[in-house]
């Protein structure tokens, strides 16, 4: 599946920062934090959505804990599976005491993604226990998107049985518990390993 290439690893500190002002400027933890953090203070901001259980939620539910936000969607054939797989073998790896991160899978696909479709999906065996799919109306889906800064499209093909698909942003977003930004992992960050090792320095 196509991604935006303006949101991938090489490219996203430049696109990224072009989205904030000239004095807002990304913090990197050097070598003592181990991996580098891209705190951007506009990255992250208000939701008001509906979870796979049929409940309202917004920023506030899940305040005071870390969380780690994924947007994707649930017809997407390799990216987004594989990315909440790696998610969880980095949850399995995290050292003893170190507590996973809330997950939230936020679609880009409300028009297929019901709360009953987000239900069966994120409790797959191979995904994180403790994953959450969200969803809303289009225009609630565009703001937590936007809030994100993470792009998506859809992308009709009719030859298929699906109809269309979703080209999106594929990072994973580590807020902390008042919902700031703390870091994001590309998709060429996604190796389990690697992904535990900065959780633990984050939220450990």
């Amino acid at each position: 599946m196509k991604l935006f290439q303006s949101v991938s690893l090489g490219l996203a500190g430049v696109a990224l920062a072009a989205c904030s002002p000239a004095s807002q400027t990304p913090s990197a933890g050097g070598a003592q934090a181990g991996c580098l953090t891209r705190a951007y203070d506009t990255i992250g901001g208000p939701i008001s959505l509906v979870s796979h259980t049929g409940e309202r939620v917004t920023e506030e539910t899940y305040k005071g804990t870390p969380t780690l936000i994924y947007f994707g969607f649930t017809f997407c054939p390799d990216i987004c599976p594989g990315t909440l797989v790696a998610v969880k073998r980095a949850y399995d790896a995290l050292p003893d005491g170190v507590e996973a991160p809330q997950t939230l899978l936020i679609t880009v696909d409300p028009e297929r993604d019901t709360p009953e479709a987000l239900a069966s999906y994120v409790s797959t065996a191979a995904f994180p226990d403790n994953l959450v799919g969200l969803t809303g109306t289009e225009e609630e889906v565009a703001a937590a998107a936007d809030a994100f800064i993470a792009q998506y499209e859809r992308i009709e093909t009719p030859d298929s049985l699906a109809e269309y698909t979703m080209d999106h942003t594929s990072l994973l977003y580590l807020m902390d518990e008042d919902w700031q930004l703390k870091t994001f992992f590309a998709e060429a960050d996604a190796d389990p390993e690697y992904i535990a090792q900065c959780l633990a320095q984050h939220i450990g």
